[in-house]
């Protein structure tokens, strides 16, 4: 039996974004769809829930039920469950995580102040899962898959990654292209190694990016044949480049390395940028 996707609700506009775009992910790739709403009610112990004053479990039912109809009236075919749970909403869906194909967030939950550029729920889940997590953020035409193309942060372990591994995946499900792109910089300081030189320090970095690149895109590539691989390298920050890129993508994919009994935020810069500011649904896929 197959993962579903896990999508948090709560009847927020950025939640209820989140669900349309998971939607038509389970679509895509013929996944069942699983709404969750968290809300720790017991703290309203003693208060009875009214039709004029419903409570939050009344309210968390109403949600759900509202999600559910939606998902439906988008598409029928995709089979969707929901769960409504009595913990806080990071805690409960950190552990949905290991039990879904991945769990999709809005970037702003109800709630969140209306300046902060990612909710805080979003982002605790996003850099303490050890599975997948996908914030749908980004404009219209990243929201609505009108670019044809999924984006590809290399890293400097990209090989063999379960981030190029999802990459793939979603390029060949969508049928678009994949653009896996490595940013580099020259070092300030003059080198002194004798093949930089004979390259010149700004060919020696720009090359050493594209065999990360081609080591990273080669097992994947041939394991799915159809998809078609732009490989980009680029001067500058990393996490300018790929904000600035995201802007022509459907998925921004990054990889986020999770350091074992450490319980705070791992995400790293790439990863907070493009959670804040991506013109598209970023994935974070954890490499262990």
């Amino acid at each position: 039996m197959e993962l579903p996707l896990v999508v948090g609700v709560d009847g927020s506009d950025a939640g209820m974004r989140a669900l349309d775009w998971a939607v038509d992910e389970a679509a895509l790739h013929g996944l069942p769809l699983r709404l969750v709403y968290a809300s720790r009610w017991e703290r309203y112990e003693g208060v009875t829930p009214q039709d004029d004053d419903p409570g939050e479990l009344a309210l968390a039912d109403r949600v759900v039920a509202s999600a559910a109809d939606r998902a439906a009236r988008r598409n029928p075919d995709v089979a969707v469950s929901v769960q409504v749970l009595a913990d806080d909403a990071v805690g409960a869906l950190l552990r949905e995580a290991p039990y879904a194909a991945a769990v999709v967030l809005g970037s702003k939950g109800r709630g969140e102040f209306a300046d902060l550029l990612l909710g805080s729920v979003s982002l605790s889940v996003a850099a303490r899962a050890q599975h997948p997590v996908v914030v749908v953020r980004g404009d219209k035409a990243g929201l609505e898959s009108a670019h044809d193309r999924v984006l590809l942060g290399v890293g400097d372990t990209a090989k063999g990654s379960p981030a190029v591994r999802f990459a793939f995946r979603e390029a060949e499900a969508r049928g678009c292209v994949l653009d896996a792109v490595r940013a580099w910089r020259c070092p300030a300081y003059e080198t002194a190694d004798p093949a930089e030189r004979a390259l010149g320090p700004e060919r020696h970095y720009e090359h050493l990016a594209s065999e990360l690149v081609d080591a990273a895109v080669a097992e994947e590539s041939a394991a799915h044949p159809t998809v078609h691989v732009r490989r980009t390298t680029v001067e500058g920050s990393p996490h300018k480049v790929l904000v600035q890129r995201s802007a022509a993508a459907d998925l921004l994919v990054v990889g986020a390395r999770h350091r074992h009994g450490h319980f705070g935020l791992q995400l790293g810069r790439v990863g907070h940028a493009a959670l804040h500011h991506a013109a598209c649904p970023v994935a974070v896929v954890p490499r262990g």
